[in-house]
Parts: structure tokens; sequence; C-alpha cells
């Protein structure tokens, strides 16, 4: 039970962890993994523009010369027939001619703005050559987001943290007054010794044997052997795993009965001691207290 921040669900040589309200990690693939969608839930590629749709001024100009060619067709035709009827065949070659010249003006000068506007559009291709797939593999460019995160990884630091002579104390100490605690039925004392979790799984432990009319007592408490496991730190919390032995006299008794009634012990003995090793995780912010934060049967 209880939480081991990062390596809440690693395997540490102790029982699993089943009960905590850490999240487990997530055992589904990414979706690169899981297959390639098939072709029906592929979204369709979006239409390309048209020519026209992309460069709306240039088809505005070349309506307008098609226009303009279209109305001296029609028209210019029916006026140089008339002319011709009037004025003989000497107008209708000088004013065809005419026509004919203007017409070849304005489509040259619509070319050649065509071509000018086309020319100052075009992106320049991007230069790769500066480029190369070793730098870039072996993160060679200092002070770049991808040097950074090459050197930072992914997910929550753990780092092997240095247990002093004093944390030490402190976790012999710490497993003292929790089973003091316990025994005395000492949520206050229990609260300020373990992380809130910790205390949810006590409290409810006390509240099932106040429920069933017993309580569990742990006296005496003898810490023979104390082995740190592991210890890390997540970003500002440091966690350290130990491995506890101990030993203490463990006995239930009835509340319903007096010290030497038949009946009052019921399970344990309150003569002899009995010896338990468990894996306890420590916890602390920064250079703060340290808490009770998950507690371990062995494997």
């Amino acid at each position: 039970m209880g939480s081991r921040g990062s390596r809440t669900y690693q395997d540490n040589g102790a029982k699993p962890i089943e009960q905590s309200t850490t999240a487990r990690p997530s055992t589904t693939p990414p979706p690169s993994m899981a297959g390639s969608p098939s072709t029906a839930s592929r979204p369709a590629p979006a239409a390309q523009p048209s020519w026209f749709q992309r460069n709306p001024l240039l088809a505005g100009i070349a309506g307008g010369l098609a226009g303009t060619w279209l109305g001296h067709m029609i028209f210019g035709a029916t006026d140089t027939s008339a002319r011709t009827t009037e004025g003989g065949e000497g107008e209708q070659a000088a004013g065809g001619s005419g026509s004919s010249g203007m017409l070849l003006l304005l489509m040259v000068m619509g070319g050649g703005a065509l071509w000018w506007y086309m020319r100052s559009r075009r992106t320049p291709a991007p230069n790769f050559s500066g480029l190369s797939r070793t730098s870039v593999a072996s993160g060679s460019a200092n002070g770049s987001l991808l040097a950074e995160s090459s050197r930072a990884g992914f997910g929550a630091s753990a780092v092997e943290d240095e247990i002093t002579p004093a944390d030490k104390a402190a976790f012999q100490q710490a497993l003292i007054d929790i089973q003091t605690a316990w025994s005395h039925q000492d949520l206050a004392g229990l609260r300020r010794l373990v992380t809130p979790e910790m205390l949810d799984y006590f409290s409810t432990g006390l509240a099932e044997q106040a429920s069933a009319g017993v309580a569990n007592h742990v006296e005496d408490v003898v810490l023979g052997r104390a082995e740190v496991r592991e210890s890390w730190s997540d970003g500002a919390t440091q966690y350290a795993t130990v491995s506890l032995c101990w030993s203490a006299k463990d006995y239930t008794i009835s509340l319903a009965k007096q010290p030497g009634e038949q009946g009052y012990i019921v399970e344990g003995n309150a003569e002899l001691p009995v010896e338990t090793t468990e894996v306890w995780t420590f916890m602390r912010f920064g250079a703060g207290k340290w808490l009770l934060s998950a507690i371990q049967q062995m494997a």
C-alpha cells in the first residue's frame, strides 16, 4: 500500500504495491506503434485550389483581355463591314490595321505583367546544405532545444541520493513512533508521521478494528537491522526505500474483555516477541521531515 513516486510500480524485490493513489503507467502503445489506421478512417485530403482561385488578380487581368478581344472580334467586324459598304476598301484596311495593332499591344503588355507577377511571387527553395544528419544525431549544436532535450530526458528525474546516518536514525525513530501511535489508536499522532494516503489506510484499519471490537497492540519495538535499498528524487521530493527487521510483542485484544479474562487475547502473544521484516518507503519535501509513504511485504 502507499506510493513510491515514479517508482511505485517498479520491481524492487518486495511484493508489488497494489493499493495506491498513484496512477499506473499506461500500457497502451503509442499511435505510431498501434498500426496504421484504415483507409476509411483517414481524412480525405483537402482539394487543391485552382490557379484562378490562387491568383484572383491575374484571373481578372486575363478575363479583361479576353473580353477586349471578343468585343473587338464582334463589334470590330460589324463596324468594318458598315464602313466598307459606305467608304470602300481603303477605309476597311486602315481601320482593321489600327485595331489589330492596338490589340497586339494590349496582349503583349498583359503577358509581360503576368510574367513579372509570377516571378515576384515565386518562393525560393529552402537550402539544407548546412544541416547534416550527423550533427543532428549527435546533438552537437550547443544551446539548441534538441541538445537540451537529450540531456534532460523525459518524465520525472530519478537520481540516486545519499542517505546519511541522521536519516537512518530518523527511519528507526519513525518505526517506533508509528507502531506506538497505532497501538494507542492515535490518529493525530499518525498524521504527523505518515503521508495523507497512508493515514487513510491506517484510519480504515482502526475503524475496522473498532467495528469488530478488537485492538491490535505492537509493543517493545526493537530494531534489529535496517538496509537502505534505494534512494532517489522526483523533482523536489526525496524518497528512500528501507528494509526494516524488528522484533516486538504483536497481539490483538478484545475490547469487551478485561485483562486476564478468557478470550481477552484474540490473536498473538503478549509475552513473547516476534520478528517482522517489511519494506518501508519514506519521503520528504526538500530538507523537511521524513514521512512514511508506502509499506511492502517481503516477496
